[in-house]
């Protein structure tokens, strides 16, 4: 397996992730974030990979939805923490016709289905066990979490963990449903934030 250059800045993340908030809420400074915009918005990657039980997935199948993909891995701790409110999140948008995609990066089934018995999910999980597809993305570190319009644009971007389930972030989310189209520009590779 080819390694995932990702561990510089995911050091980083993680030490900043794990210092307690100055508010006493003891979440993660990171956690209190909402979204930031990508302007001008950019094109997403498509991708096709397999869900936990095996069947495809191909990212451009579902343009004319809005879509949340969250890159993530079992062994990243603001990661496991947004887990919870993802799902919570996922309960009031799945009805509303939002797709919500976490991509598990570099690691096999096994170690993804033993995690998902301590935090169950019922939105789809998707495996990039050879880090192909967050190779193709503007990911910095895990878990870094897109917006994608439905025009199959980026429109927000996350790094680090958030609590997806924030109704600022939610009502963000929503709006792109009926937001109007814009132009996506194509860029030579990852942006920087």
């Amino acid at each position: 397996m080819k390694p995932i250059r990702l561990l510089p800045p995911l050091l980083a993340l993680l030490v900043a992730a794990t210092v307690s908030a100055a508010d006493g809420s003891g979440r993660p400074d990171s956690f209190r974030q909402g979204l930031r915009p990508v302007e001008p918005p950019v094109p997403a990657p498509d991708f096709t990979l397999k869900d936990m039980d095996g069947r495809a997935y191909r990212f451009s199948g579902r343009n004319g939805h809005v879509r949340i993909v969250n890159f993530w891995a079992t062994w990243c701790p603001p990661c496991r923490r947004e887990m919870p409110s993802m799902q919570r999140a996922w309960k009031q948008l799945a009805p509303e016709g939002v797709d919500l995609l976490a991509v598990n990066v570099g690691e096999d089934e096994d170690t993804v289905f033993e995690f998902m018995g301590q935090y169950p999910m019922d939105f789809p999980v998707l495996l990039d066990t050879e880090g192909k597809v967050v190779e193709t993305w503007p990911v910095q570190a895990l878990p870094t979490t897109f917006v994608v319009d439905p025009e199959g644009c980026i429109r927000y971007r996350a790094i680090g963990g958030r609590d997806w389930d924030d109704p600022g972030i939610l009502e963000k989310v929503l709006a792109l449903k009926t937001a109007p189209p814009v132009a996506c520009r194509q860029v030579a590779g990852p942006e920087s934030d």
